[in-house]
């Protein structure tokens, strides 16, 4: 029996907090590399490190990148977060210089341990199943939550990581609690544990690897529905799989599943819950057609490009 693999893409997500100090140079390196992997993704690079999602359309071009990646920084492993999908996640590869790799408007909150206060996704488990007095909090923004989260876990409804230290000190929980803290691939956790033990919290634990690395070894398990991720692919379902359930939005960009018929163009699309209540948004595929309904609610016009 032959098994045919239609995965094209080889897709893996990871970030290292270490020093760099030529970024220009590190970017030119890191853009030559792409070519020569033939790899597309976005690159954030920093002086703190670098946090990524890149593909390649072989794996062997995959591992190159990240044995040459690996060799340049002087290190023996990083955590990679590996997926595959069947279409391109990323149009291009891209590389942005920022005084940050994940945005918390605390650059002076870097992290000085390879491990601090990490749970393997075992352990994770184990505690989730086992202790009944934790807070589980989910770090990400409120869109990211709405297709899956953990069981029980808070969310705090913020619209970007910058708001998170203001929820935890507005909210008054109790320091002596254990909290337990996760994300998509784990890197916003890395500086939210670092803010929440500055405001006191000592017994707080990270998800090591964020959901990604949760799900590769715990599909189906403490963690409901799908994670939302920053690519084409829009999420990932249990198996780590492309979504097909969940398209962008086309009005607003976020998560959405609500099929749609465009009442201007007859074309079928996603749209979100939000937009869903919204009387223009919920018959029209774009903010385009809106507009020409809008105008000519009696004309037809050319049928936009399916979304889904």
């Amino acid at each position: 029996m032959t098994i045919i693999n239609h995965a094209q893409y080889f897709i893996t997500t990871f970030y290292k907090f270490t020093p760099i100090a030529d970024l220009a140079e590190f970017k030119l390196f890191l853009e030559n590399l792409a070519v020569e992997t033939n790899t597309l993704g976005l690159i954030i690079l920093g002086n703190e490190g670098v946090n990524s999602t890149i593909a390649a359309k072989t794996a062997e071009g995959l591992e190159s990148f990240k044995n040459t990646l690996l060799q340049k920084l002087g290190l023996q492993s990083i955590l990679f977060k590996d997926s595959k999908a069947e279409s391109a996640p990323f149009r291009r590869f891209k590389v942005k210089i920022r005084q940050e790799i994940v945005t918390l408007g605390t650059p002076e909150l870097i992290p000085k341990d390879e491990k601090n206060h990490h749970l393997t996704p075992r352990e994770w488990n184990h505690v989730l199943k086992s202790e009944k007095d934790i807070l589980v909090i989910d770090t990400r923004n409120w869109y990211e939550t709405k297709i899956g989260t953990f069981k029980n876990a808070v969310n705090p409804r913020t619209d970007q990581f910058t708001e998170f230290p203001k929820f935890m000190e507005e909210n008054n929980y109790d320091k002596k609690q254990k909290v337990l803290i996760f994300c998509t691939g784990g890197i916003r956790c890395e500086r939210g544990i670092l803010e929440l033990q500055r405001q006191g919290f000592n017994d707080v634990y990270q998800l090591d690897g964020g959901i990604l690395n949760y799900l590769n070894e715990f599909p189906n398990d403490q963690f409901d529905g799908e994670c939302f991720v920053f690519d084409h692919r829009v999420a990932v379902d249990q198996d780590l799989k492309a979504t097909v359930r969940y398209n962008l939005c086309p009005h607003c960009g976020q998560p959405g599943d609500i099929p749609v018929d465009c009442k201007r163009c007859d074309a079928a699309t996603l749209i979100c819950d939000d937009c869903e209540k919204i009387n223009w948004k919920n018959i029209t595929c774009s903010k385009n057609c809106a507009y020409q309904l809008e105008l000519h609610p009696d004309r037809k016009g050319e049928k936009q490009a399916v979304s889904f």
